[in-house]
């Protein structure tokens, strides 16, 4: 491989050269031009008019004559130069005043000027060319160099990522290091007749660790590893995507064993021949040579292929069929388990306070991917710093956890004592019904804070445990839970504002699922109602494909009418029933701002929270 780069270095570097020799030459031909013009720096123009007024005034002393130029010295000192037209009287009006006359053929230029002067014009051009090539092509490369894969063969100078670095996906890094366990020692593996994976697919939600776990493949393989974006291989020019596929499996091949790394493949593998306009020739060009490249007669090249996307529905059929992309690995949202190896990865050798919990910190996080986990430990960091502190504590990654879910504190909004008083009330009222139901998430923090663009408020529920089944009396409680801020409102002040817009949006959603998805409709029973309609093109589903009638239209209404209200009467009976309870939650949300979950319970049994004065003296030691 290390040959084969620097053969191709030298004739990108004589393409370059070529450029700069051209640019060279045109330059000095300009400077030896500029030479054989007249100097005429200290030289005065005159009209012919004013050279005769000089003539007669015998200010004139001499004159130098070529073709109809007319270069000349006055009595003064003074040179001057003027353009004759065919005078034949002015030989002997020049004589009459006793006036030097020279009299010069024109000059002529040398052949090697005359050649290069023509030649010039077709230098220029060839020189622009080079240079409009040179900065199609990005700068870095070179002239005609179209057709050449832009892959990034990682190297030992690059700071290695390893499987220590990667956390929270223990099922994905035990197929991976199979797979490099291959590369280091195939005979452990042929010797019992198995085939080397051709392909393996890494697919999750975007900021899960694909493009990181790969990283740390090419840090644990020990073999060249190229790394390319699905995008660097179509260009504007048809048939460059496939020759850069062929230029890079050459090159994968040439270095085998070695690992070709493909990220966002979508981009170039999506399913042929669909779109609203059609298939696109160029791209389906370059999925063919993929295609061809990673499964076609050659069955001997010890190359794998690793691939990353966030959308493996749309890949083509061809491409995830075994040969090809014989593995595909799900890199998903990590469990709480996962959260907290991921919080450790993150935290490790930065300044912690020793009350830092990465525990709960996990418990806290629930449906964060790595990328949400690390942006959330760098927020932390950065609020210490804003702080003057030299270690982060707890209070700033509760804080980041805060910012990263509900946006930024917006303390400099202003509303009135009464909207005020509507967002305690409105927030109360989510906690106190989730406080007593028996099947919801525990309440962690109660806020009227305004953050992000619209949240004046929000009440925080952390699940106890991860969860991938839900009953329907959970979801009949959650629905109570969220109709429990628009039933205070109406409790308290016998009328409804806007706030509840947002929980009403979810809990019409939730109860369309019970309904159409979920089978949990006692009158329409257990039956899926509706099917998406799929735009693999696009990338997305474009609407909801009716495929029932009218009249079950209908029903699907009512039934969600009915499950709304039913979690509303719940919500109301419990409110109405515990008053007191609310009022007094309401009075300390508006008088603290912030209440955890601890306060709620000590509010709820009767236990007096400390002096708000005091509060704020133990919050600013903390």
């Amino acid at each position: 491989m290390a040959n084969l780069n620097k053969g191709n270095f030298k004739g990108d570097k004589g393409y370059k050269n070529m450029g700069l020799y051209l640019l060279v030459l045109i330059i000095a031909v300009s400077i030896i031009s500029s030479f054989f013009q007249p100097q005429v720096s200290t030289v005065q123009e005159f009209t012919y008019s004013q050279f005769l007024n000089e003539v007669e005034a015998n200010n004139v002393s001499r004159v130098t004559i070529v073709d109809n130029s007319i270069a000349g010295t006055l009595i003064d000192g003074t040179r001057f130069s003027t353009y004759a037209p065919d005078d034949p009287e002015l030989i002997n009006i020049l004589r009459s005043k006793n006036i030097v006359i020279e009299v010069k053929p024109p000059a002529e230029l040398s052949w090697w000027m005359r050649l290069l002067s023509s030649l010039l014009p077709i230098l220029l051009i060839v020189g622009i060319w080079v240079f409009m090539m040179q900065q199609m092509q990005g700068g870095g490369n070179k002239v005609m160099s179209f057709s050449k894969s832009k892959a990034k063969v990682v190297d030992e100078k690059v700071p290695k990522v390893t499987f220590k670095d990667v956390a929270g996906v223990d099922e994905a890094k035990e197929e991976v290091v199979e797979v490099i366990d291959f590369l280091k020692n195939p005979s452990k593996f042929r010797k019992l007749g198995a085939k080397i994976p051709r392909g393996i697919l890494l697919y999750g939600p975007p900021g899960a660790g694909k493009t990181l776990l790969a990283r740390a493949i090419a840090g644990e393989a020990g073999v060249p590893f190229f790394n390319i974006s699905g995008s660097d291989f179509v260009e504007m020019f048809v048939g460059v995507g496939a020759s850069r596929v062929r230029d890079l499996f050459r090159q994968a091949k040439a270095s085998a064993p070695c690992i070709v790394f493909i990220d966002e493949i979508d981009a170039v593998g999506r399913h042929r021949g669909a779109g609203l306009g059609g298939g696109h020739d160029e791209r389906e060009q370059t999925l063919n040579q993929l295609l061809v490249e990673m499964d076609g007669f050659d069955q001997n090249t010890e190359v794998i292929v690793v691939a990353a996307t966030n959308r493996p529905d749309i890949l083509d059929p061809a491409l995830l069929r075994p040969g090809r992309f014989d593995r595909r690995i799900v890199i998903d949202r990590p469990d709480i388990l996962g959260r907290e190896e991921i919080l450790k990865v993150h935290l490790r050798g930065k300044p912690l306070a020793k009350e830092v919990d990465v525990k709960v910190l996990a418990r806290r996080t629930p449906g964060f991917v790595g990328s949400d986990l690390a942006n959330l430990v760098n927020e932390a960091a950065l609020l210490a710093s804003r702080k003057g502190k030299n270690e982060i504590g707890m209070e700033e990654l509760e804080a980041a956890i805060d910012r990263v879910i509900a946006g930024p504190e917006r303390k400099s909004r202003l509303i009135s004592e009464r909207e005020k008083e509507i967002v305690a009330y409105h927030e109360s009222g989510h906690a106190l019904v989730a406080r007593l139901l028996p099947n919801t998430d525990p309440v962690h923090k109660i806020s009227i804070i305004p953050r992000g663009n619209a949240a004046l408020g929000y009440t925080l529920q952390l699940p106890t445990q991860d969860r991938y089944l839900i009953s329907k009396a959970e979801l009949m409680d959650r629905l109570a839970v969220l109709l429990g801020g628009r039933v205070a409102e109406d409790l308290i002040f016998k009328d409804v504002t806007t706030g509840a817009q947002n929980d009403l949006e979810r809990a019409t959603k939730i109860a369309r699922q019970m309904v159409t998805e979920f089978g949990m409709s006692e009158e329409l029973g257990p039956i899926t109602l509706g099917r998406k309609e799929h735009e693999i093109f696009l990338g997305r589903d474009l609407a909801e494909q009716r495929d029932y009638s009218e009249e079950i239209a209908n029903k699907i209404d009512k039934e969600v009418r009915k499950i709304i209200e039913e979690a509303y009467t719940q919500a109301k009976n419990l409110l109405t029933k515990n008053r007191n309870k609310l009022r007094k939650v309401a009075r300390n949300l508006i008088e603290r701002e912030t209440l955890s979950g601890k306060e709620l319970d000590d509010l709820l049994n009767g236990v007096k929270l400390p002096n708000l004065v005091k509060f704020r003296a133990n919050f600013l030691l903390v």
